[in-house]
């Protein structure tokens, strides 16, 4: 996370993965994301015919029965405001795709824009966080050049360089590439959600790549738009077709800087925050897939710490109707990590140590139950994307604190869940 103001100083985050593999894995056993429409596929340069363009639509709603008076779902950043529905996004994507399989320099990018309530989470400082001050806020989730590069070794390089989606965790800001509209506190306190900087991916052989790279921290840039001066940066592995092509995992570390000089003072330019994420893909049949993740973070800074541990299972019906479960225990020591945010700027100006009215909880063990269904029918006629995800969802303290429903209440009952449609 990141600081906020000095009541509430914090981190914040999220999103895409580093690489195809562990993209792929977190479906959670869903047909791919989205249909293409070819840009230039009459074209006759090979380079252009396949720049795809695709997009897509989701809406959502938390309710609540509690009907907490300042009208929030505590711990909740996507499905926050209680029983309303929301527009969560409408996103547009243009990628000219590589692929790390082949033994060839290739170039390649992604733009993807954003318009709805989702982006007040995504933003970098200085780019869009100031653009619209209302719910649905506009924002460039991704504009990167992509490289491969058939050096050092077989399998060679991959590069990202531009506005980056976080590589770290298993839940990402793609509705159609996570199984539940709600993410986990893991998903929303202990992981990054977006970066200015380099991404590398390094296939060292079949089973073992490296990944590492360098920005400017977490959802910060340059100068008066950097919360410090020290940038941050990746360094991890994944191990790929385990047990026999059904395990892969994925491990990614994160150091540096990312607390606000308003708020800590030079002190904030040299306060490391050490991230840890760990997660093991396993499948175990056609039909039941499974993901467990370890998540630890330690701020020098804020003398923080959190630790948490979620487990996803994924349980195919029939081709168009999958059961989703998610269970979590998360623990933060300080309570300066699990806050919501009350208005539409807050999450941003805390990464600047600015003005960021939330409500906040005591130091509590978190534990999470989520259960779902995905709807998710083949309907033809270029629609190629379309989903209902059903949830449940449980929270209560282990710790005998009392964070939910304006700090009334020990546990929080929430059912809702989105629809989506794309191309």
């Amino acid at each position: 996370m990141k600081s906020l103001s000095k009541n509430v100083t914090i981190s914040r985050q999220r999103l895409i993965a580093i690489n195809a593999l562990s993209l792929l894995a977190t479906t959670m056993m869903l047909k791919p994301a989205q249909a293409q429409i070819a840009v230039f596929k009459s074209t006759e340069s090979p380079w252009l015919q396949d720049i795809a363009l695709t997009g897509l639509i989701e809406g959502g709603i938390t309710a609540n029965l509690a009907r907490p008076d300042n009208g929030i779902n505590f711990g909740n950043f996507l499905g926050d405001h209680a029983n309303q529905a929301q527009l969560n996004q409408i996103s547009l994507t243009l990628t000219k795709p590589i692929d790390p399989s082949k033994s060839t320099y290739q170039v390649g990018f992604t733009l993807q824009g954003l318009y709805g309530s989702d982006a007040r989470y995504y933003h970098l400082l200085g780019i869009s966080n100031r653009a619209i001050g209302q719910r649905y806020q506009i924002l460039p989730a991704q504009a990167h050049v992509d490289v491969h590069a058939p050096i050092l070794t077989e399998g060679g390089i991959d590069m990202q360089v531009g506005i980056l989606q976080a590589p770290m965790g298993v839940e990402v800001l793609d509705p159609t590439a996570r199984p539940f509209y709600t993410l986990a506190y893991t998903s929303q306190y202990s992981v990054p959600f977006e970066h200015l900087g380099a991404m590398f991916h390094w296939h060292i052989n079949k089973m073992i790549d490296l990944n590492f790279g360098v920005d400017t921290g977490n959802q910060t840039t340059f100068g008066s738009n950097d919360n410090n001066k020290a940038a941050a940066g990746y360094f991890g592995f994944n191990l790929n077709g385990l047990a026999q092509g059904k395990l892969n995992v994925v491990e990614l570390s994160r150091v540096g800087p990312e607390n606000a000089v308003n708020t800590l003072g030079p002190a904030a330019n040299t306060a490391q925050r050490w991230w840890n994420d760990i997660a093991a893909y396993y499948t175990v049949d056609s039909k039941l897939s499974l993901i467990g993740e370890f998540n630890f973070l330690h701020d020098d800074g804020l003398r923080a710490e959190t630790w948490s541990v979620v487990t996803f299972a994924g349980y195919k019906i029939s081709s168009s109707l999958t059961f989703n479960y998610r269970g979590e225990i998360y623990r933060d020591n300080s309570g300066l990590f699990v806050v919501s945010f009350l208005d539409n700027q807050g999450y941003m100006n805390a990464f600047k140590g600015g003005y960021a009215p939330a409500e906040t909880a005591a130091p509590t063990t978190y534990g999470a139950l989520t259960l779902g269904l995905t709807y998710r029918p083949d309907l033809g006629h270029g629609i190629r994307v379309f989903a209902l995800r059903p949830e449940i969802r449980f929270d209560r303290s282990l710790s005998g604190t009392s964070p939910f429903n304006d700090n009334r209440n020990s546990g929080m009952f929430t059912f809702g869940g989105d629809a989506m449609m794309g191309f």
